[in-house]
């Protein structure tokens, strides 16, 4: 499990500049033949709908747990079960490999990890995660057949959505990846989840959000700490109350909730998103 750090806001000039850059973008199609669980409907292929506005919503990815009392959206793990009953929303980490994963990327896949020059896999040090490597179209095309495989799975596990995690992951590629190609990527990756019947969110990088993230396919938000570095309306501009804003400090969400309260889908969860038995465990709703 991993989330990634959120961005600044970047100029009006790089978002145009990463409109342009969708034209070039494909899609892959596919589908996974794996029943889903009972309990819980597969979604519709070609049809989705975004999370509600002003919901009640937890952040599980550091393990699943019964959702509390009130929350009617709830995101979590690829790997875990959809919550019955509720809009799940599935976490897959499109952009890094996730932390342990690394070998199985060497071993099936190893042109899809970014090299620096030497030969060295870029790392990102905050979560110890080798970025995955986007730059060209055959690359992007090949992770797609991989991660879009995993968003075939989120549908048929019944889930109703997917955030695909580390889309500014060209931020720190030291300048092996760029904006532009990170949105081909991602309107590759949305146009699977829209055949699987699951809607896309932009997961934090407000510097993408505006006509750039929308030409992209995506259609909600997932943001860390918008309030705290007063970027929520940033996504708001784009996806109405469509939002749905974690916060991991009081002061954070005490300003997400004066702001945004009954319009958007706040929760304050700590850095860990653990679950209740888990030391640390802390979480609140407006």
């Amino acid at each position: 499990m991993t989330h990634d750090q959120r961005v600044s806001v970047s100029t009006t000039a790089r978002i145009l500049t990463a409109v342009v850059a969708i034209v070039a973008a494909g899609s892959v199609a596919g589908c996974d033949d794996s029943p889903p669980p009972a309990q819980t409907a597969p979604a519709s292929a070609g049809t989705w709908t975004p999370p509600p506005a002003g919901a009640g919503f937890d952040y599980q990815l550091g393990g699943a747990y019964p959702p509390p009392a009130g929350v009617t959206v709830v995101s979590r793990d690829r790997e875990a079960e959809p919550a019955t009953g509720l809009y799940n929303v599935c976490y897959v980490n499109a952009y890094q490999a996730q932390p342990g994963a690394e070998q199985w990327w060497q071993t099936h896949h190893p042109g899809l990890l970014l090299r620096d020059s030497g030969g060295d896999l870029v790392i990102d040090e905050d979560w110890d995660e080798a970025l995955l490597d986007f730059s060209t179209a055959a690359k992007r095309a090949e992770l797609a057949t991989v991660v879009g495989a995993w968003i075939d799975q989120c549908a048929a596990d019944g889930f109703q959505a997917v955030e695909a995690d580390n889309l500014d992951s060209y931020t720190r590629s030291r300048g092996l990846l760029t904006q532009e190609q990170a949105i081909g990527y991602a309107t590759t990756l949305n146009a699977r989840a829209h055949a699987a019947g699951l809607a896309s969110g932009q997961k934090n990088t407000a510097e993408l959000s505006g006509a750039g993230a929308r030409a992209a396919g995506f259609d909600f938000a997932v943001t860390e700490e918008c309030a705290a570095f007063d970027e929520c309306d940033v996504y708001t501009a784009s996806y109405g109350d469509h939002v749905l804003v974690v916060e991991y400090t009081r002061d954070g969400f005490a300003a997400a909730c004066d702001a945004y309260r009954g319009r958007l889908s706040i929760v304050m969860r700590d850095r860990d998103v653990g679950t209740p038995d888990s030391g640390g465990y802390v979480r609140d709703a407006c």
